[in-house]
């Protein structure tokens, strides 16, 4: 199984370099030099880049792959995801911490079993993490805090809910 670990940004300088916004926990496993990543880009074609090296800047990390050697190659990745197997990815030691591919999938239940949904994805947000979940046809976004998601159970394959009133109408 595959797992996003970034988002290119945008190309940077002359030399190839490349503004990625990092989705992983680990980005200096991940992004560790001679680590390979496979691109997904725009219109669906994919593409195998090894790291040459990594380093943060503003916010994001600037990444240089063995082979982008211009800026006009890195335009051509602007928007591409980067892609890593999950079977590489070091177990999670805190048992509140999760992967984003654990969670995708889950049903999503209130404390008494009432099933509300499934979890689609994990919204990465400057505020935190939030839980895309589908219900009744539509999107929901739900806080992933404690007080909101008691509990996450996936082995069981469920996210118990006890969403604040109003949260699941909007």
């Amino acid at each position: 199984m595959d797992v996003v670990v970034g988002r290119i940004a945008k190309a940077h300088g002359i030399r190839g370099e490349l503004a990625v916004d990092v989705r992983t926990d680990s980005p200096e496993q991940r992004f560790a030099v001679g680590s390979a990543v496979t691109t997904k880009l725009r219109d669906g074609s994919s593409r195998d880049l090894t790291i040459a090296a990594a380093r943060e800047h503003s916010g994001r990390l600037l990444v240089r792959f063995e082979e982008v050697l211009t800026r006009d190659v890195a335009e051509t990745l602007r928007g591409a995801l980067l892609i890593a197997d999950t079977s590489t990815l070091p177990p999670t030691e805190d048992p509140d911490e999760f992967y984003d591919h654990e969670l995708e999938g889950l049903r999503a239940e209130l404390a008494d079993g009432t099933v509300v949904g499934r979890v689609l994805e994990i919204v990465h947000s400057p505020a935190g993490e939030l839980l895309s979940i589908e219900h009744d046809g539509r999107e929901v976004l739900v806080p992933f805090v404690k007080a909101i998601v008691p509990a996450v159970d996936v082995a069981g394959g469920r996210v118990v809910l006890d969403p604040p009133e109003g949260l699941l109408d909007a």
